[in-house]
């Protein structure tokens, strides 16, 4: 068996079980520490049965991710393999900034933590110090690769760091908004984190592109995490990922677009999270535009299909088909760009 593939699918069953085990311990935790999600009241009314539900559960993937990156890419990162410990530390300071708004609900037992200017610097902040890091150590290019068509936008580096910020808070706070229904951001997420190990492996057998190993030791581990962490997140859920996983997660997935040097990926393997934000954004400009006409029964998306007699299982099952059918279509825009040797 290929070494690549050996150590993907090792990073896949040690993330799988990390999290499952893990979960048997921080669920009842967590109740013990009565760090129940608020619900908010503006929001469907059937979900307020599940006030109290533990929240921070995204600690389970995000133990599961660091334990597997470290152990499998420990010798490369020795050697100087620096490409996946990036991507892990912008996805764990977007974990912390969600663990503090998390913290803080909880505190206040209400659903209201940071405010939304200081997440906003905070995200801004990080997401500059991620691309200057890949920039210096030569990762990221200010070019803008165009799947399918094969094609570099060549752009100033300001212009580029100003991109890439927007981008990475902007779907980093999408993520956020998906992860509203029971296992909705979770299974949303696994066809997007199997597109990157996939890509990154391709990367790396047919043009031994630098931290391409281990970035798919790294989407392989986060998609193992997920699967442990479903069985507690799927409807009905026994626990939240909370701001505190799908922070993590946003941070995560763009970490790993950058890292592959292809933000505008993002437009095909986020498209769920672009659709979710897109009728929030919609709601709001109608609503204030008109003086209280709404386009969704309630938005995002996923509560307006839920009000017309959509089960939260159907939502999931619709959301992760649609997620997967466009993470299939990006692997061909990716693989334009690495030629077999």
């Amino acid at each position: 068996m290929d070494p690549i593939l050996l150590k993907t699918l090792a990073a896949v069953v040690l993330g799988f079980a990390i999290s499952a085990i893990l979960g048997k311990f921080l669920v009842p935790a967590l109740r013990r520490w009565k760090a129940g999600q608020s619900i908010k009241e503006d929001g469907p009314t059937w979900h307020m049965s599940k006030q109290g539900t533990p929240t921070m559960g995204g600690l389970m993937f995000i133990a599961a991710v660091v334990v597997v990156v470290l152990v499998l890419n420990g010798p490369a990162i020795l050697a100087g393999d620096l490409t996946s410990v990036f991507v892990l530390l912008l996805a764990l300071v977007f974990g912390l900034i969600g663990f503090v708004d998390d913290y803080a609900k909880i505190k206040k037992k209400e659903n209201t933590g940071l405010t939304a200017s200081q997440k906003f610097l905070l995200q801004l902040v990080a997401a500059i110090l991620f691309i200057v890091l890949l920039r210096q150590f030569g990762i990221l290019s200010p070019n803008l690769y165009v799947p399918f068509f094969g094609v570099e936008w060549k752009l100033p580096w300001v212009v580029y760091m100003i991109f890439a910020a927007l981008v990475i808070t902007g779907t980093v706070n999408a993520v956020n908004i998906t992860d509203g229904l029971d296992g909705l951001s979770t299974s949303v997420t696994l066809p997007v984190c199997a597109f990157f190990a996939a890509s990154f492996g391709y990367a790396y057998v047919h043009w031994d592109q630098p931290g391409s190993a281990g970035m798919t030791v790294f989407a392989a581990a986060l998609f193992g995490g997920l699967v442990g962490f479903l069985i507690y997140n799927f409807y009905p859920a026994k626990v939240f990922m909370g701001d505190t996983g799908s922070l993590f997660l946003g941070g995560a997935v763009c970490g790993m677009a950058f890292a592959l040097d292809m933000p505008l990926i993002l437009v095909l393997v986020g498209i769920i999270y672009i659709v979710e934000t897109m009728s929030d954004i919609i709601q709001v400009l109608c609503f204030k535009a008109t003086h209280g006409k709404r386009i969704f029964r309630m938005a995002p998306l996923h509560h307006h299909l839920e009000m017309g007699g959509w089960k939260e299982t159907k939502v999931v099952f619709v959301f992760a088909g649609i997620s997967l059918v466009f993470c299939i279509l990006a692997f061909f825009g990716v693989i334009g760009r690495y030629p077999v040797l």
